[in-house]
């Protein structure tokens, strides 16, 4: 039993090393064929990398021919530009000889020259000592024979040529100034005729209302009041002055503040109609007055402001255009009459290519300061200025506004252009009317600077001012003097005088023989 054991254990492990024997021989030849694999993709990738070494080598030589050519190439472009280059060196060379040549001939000519101009010098001093020797006998006989020395007839030389170098100069001045005016009226001429036809709004003067008509008198007693109470009360809540004259069913209100005077002509009509008249009931309706007019303003503000379609406008500005509704300037409204300067620096400064926003804003605004004169003081150009400034306007917008009235240099074109615009809103046939006293006493400052002249026998203001004549003697002034002092008298008329348009200075000098055949 033992061997049986033993000898089948020995057929199992017999088995088992037959087994592994052929895995093993399996596992060889399989490994085999893998490296045959691998020795032939070795062989492939050799015969791969020697394809592309070739390549690559061709390639390179290519390179190699092809940039030896361009080489070839560029060397021999730059042998023709040496080439050129060089014969431009020896053409130039040539042309530098030549002038060296010429001005070797130069200098010989100008050797000879300047022993030519040494002679001529020599001659010039003897000539020179001569003339001066000549020259004084002349003066001694020139003295003899005049009775003067030499400093007085110089001095009456000079004295003769500076009237008549002045004669000339004043002929010359004036005839420049005149050519030079007739050009700019002409420009201006058409700039302005031009500009006025565009605008074709109708003149109409607005009163200031300080007038409430009343529906019968016993309504001057209940706006009295007991002891005067209401009307005390009217005048306390408005500040203004109610003036109860012996006019019949009319009360005059009587203020500086042109709004608040509309706030207290609204509250007496709405009293009056109402006709409860109370302190209480007064104190009420001028409060409603008072927040109605505040949207009224601001409404004509906005609306000014659209009308012109500006950007960028302070709420005070707009706030201030309102108000100027209620301001009016030699009866003409002076929001309307701010707005015609709006229209007419806008329409000047397209005509001249320059910005019409900026001249149209400093035309709009500038009365502005009109609206703030009952609360401060000082001329209105300024204080509108100081408000647009302070608003964060254009500098040259500010110094317009400021300057329109010429009480401040102007430092831009627009300067001029709203003083122009203002004096030609101011001055169109019926815009505003001038006190019979301002309007004699221009008249007389007329003809007092006139007469103020040296030979001025009589001057006379015609046509509403617009001219001066004046007639002066013939035998003191002459034709020449005459011009001059027109001159004069209209740059005196320009530095003191403030008038609308312009005036014209007509001297007449004009002598008259005159006989009696008996």
């Amino acid at each position: 039993m033992f061997w049986y054991i033993v000898y089948m254990i020995g057929g199992v492990v017999f088995t088992l090393s037959l087994t592994l024997l052929l895995y093993a021989q399996q596992r060889l030849a399989r490994a085999r064929r893998e490296l045959g694999q691998a020795r032939d993709r070795l062989n492939a990738i050799e015969r791969e990398i020697e394809t592309e070494r070739r390549e690559a080598s061709l390639k390179i030589r290519d390179e190699i021919y092809r940039r030896r050519r361009e080489f070839d190439d560029e060397i021999k472009r730059e042998k023709i530009d040496l080439d050129r280059l060089q014969k431009k060196l020896i053409m130039r060379d040539e042309d530098l000889q030549k002038r060296e040549l010429r001005l070797d001939e130069l200098k010989l000519e100008l050797q000879k020259r300047e022993r030519e101009l040494l002679r001529a010098s020599d001659q010039f001093r003897l000539n020179e000592a001569k003339l001066k020797t000549l020259y004084n006998d002349l003066i001694v006989k020139l003295e003899q024979v005049s009775g003067m020395s030499n400093e007085e007839a110089k001095a009456t030389l000079l004295e003769t040529l500076h009237d008549e170098v002045y004669l000339s100069q004043e002929r010359w001045i004036q005839k420049v100034e005149e050519e030079c005016k007739q050009r700019a009226k002409d420009r201006a001429r058409e700039v302005l005729i031009s500009t006025m036809q565009r605008y074709t709004s109708d003149t109409v003067n607005t009163a200031t209302v300080g007038v409430v008509h009343l529906p019968n008198e016993d309504m001057k007693g209940r706006i009295i009041g007991k002891e005067g109470r209401n009307i005390k009360a009217l005048e306390m809540a408005t500040g203004m002055e109610f003036i109860i004259g012996d006019t019949p069913e009319v009360i005059t209100i009587s203020g500086f503040n042109p709004v608040r005077r509309e706030v207290a002509r609204r509250v007496l009509e709405i009293l009056i109609s109402d006709g409860r008249i109370n302190p209480t009931r007064i104190e009420e309706t001028v409060a409603q007055c008072e927040q109605e007019i505040e949207e009224i303003i601001e409404e004509y503000g906005k609306e000014a402001i659209l009308e012109f379609n500006l950007q960028g406008v302070s709420p005070e500005i707009v706030t201030l255009l309102g108000k100027l509704h209620f301001r009016t300037s030699y009866s003409q409204n002076v929001l309307q009459h701010s707005k015609e300067v709006a229209y007419f620096a806008r329409a000047i400064a397209a005509e001249l290519n320059l910005d019409q926003q900026i001249a149209a804003r400093a035309g709009l605004f500038h009365d502005i300061g009109k609206a703030m004169t009952a609360e401060l003081e000082g001329p209105h150009a300024q204080i509108g200025a100081d408000v647009v400034k302070r608003c964060g306007e254009d500098a040259r917008l500010v110094n317009a506004i400021a300057a329109h009235h010429e009480e401040v240099a102007f430092s831009s074109i627009y300067g001029p252009i709203i003083l122009i615009a203002d004096t030609i809103s101011a001055s169109r046939p019926g815009a505003r009317r001038e006190t019979f006293a301002a309007y004699i006493k221009r008249l007389e400052e007329l003809e007092e600077i006139a007469s103020c002249f040296e030979g001025v026998k009589k001057a006379y203001a015609l046509q509403a001012g617009r001219e001066i004549r004046i007639i002066v003697e013939e035998t003191v002034v002459d034709d020449e003097r005459a011009r001059i002092m027109a001159r004069e008298i209209a740059k005196r008329i320009e530095g003191e005088m403030n008038y609308p348009g312009q005036i014209k200075v007509n001297v007449i000098r004009e002598k008259r023989a005159i006989e009696y055949a008996r």
